[in-house]
């Protein structure tokens, strides 16, 4: 949360010439309500199991940059079929950095409560050794513009054989 993903996905996919999906606005648009409500409504287990069934469906989609919500790769069928179909980039930040681009923003159900830094921190120490396990690359966003982040991106694609593959 508050990696970038999204701006980062939405600018790469316009410089490569590729669709760009944000799988939780996938989900909202077919829903109707926004990621907040159906966490109230149907708890994480209910929203998480709507992830999935997006995930798996833009997945086998073609030439696509997809953004995942963060706490995607907790569900190991996410994590197989992302492996399975795709080239995966951590975007690593430190808690700090995420708390300060999150600061304010209502629309994250998990980080709704007293300490959000301490929140970030526990979320970040559960999933970061599964984004670390997943990733093909781990770019650290802390020090970098975005056009810096899309252009080690690019550079990156290009050179990996698997990619293209």
């Amino acid at each position: 949360m508050g990696a970038g993903k999204t701006t980062i996905g939405r600018q790469l996919a316009k410089k490569t010439s590729h669709k760009f999906y944000d799988s939780d606005h996938e989900i909202e648009q077919r829903t109707g309500v926004n990621i907040s409500l159906i966490f109230e409504i149907e708890g994480e287990e209910g929203f998480r199991k709507r992830e999935s069934q997006i995930i798996e469906e833009l997945v086998l989609l073609d030439n696509i940059v997809l953004s995942t919500g963060g706490g995607a790769v907790t569900q190991p069928e996410n994590r197989q079929v992302l492996k399975k179909n795709g080239y995966i980039i951590y975007l690593k930040s430190r808690p700090e950095m995420l708390h300060k681009r999150t600061a304010g923003d209502k629309r994250r159900p998990l980080l709704q409560g007293q300490n959000r830094l301490e929140q970030i921190k526990k979320i970040l120490s559960e999933r970061e050794p599964i984004y670390i396990s997943m990733a093909d690359e781990i770019i650290d966003t802390d020090k970098m513009s975005i056009k810096q982040i899309i252009q080690k991106i690019i550079n990156l694609i290009e050179t990996n054989e698997s990619y293209r593959s």
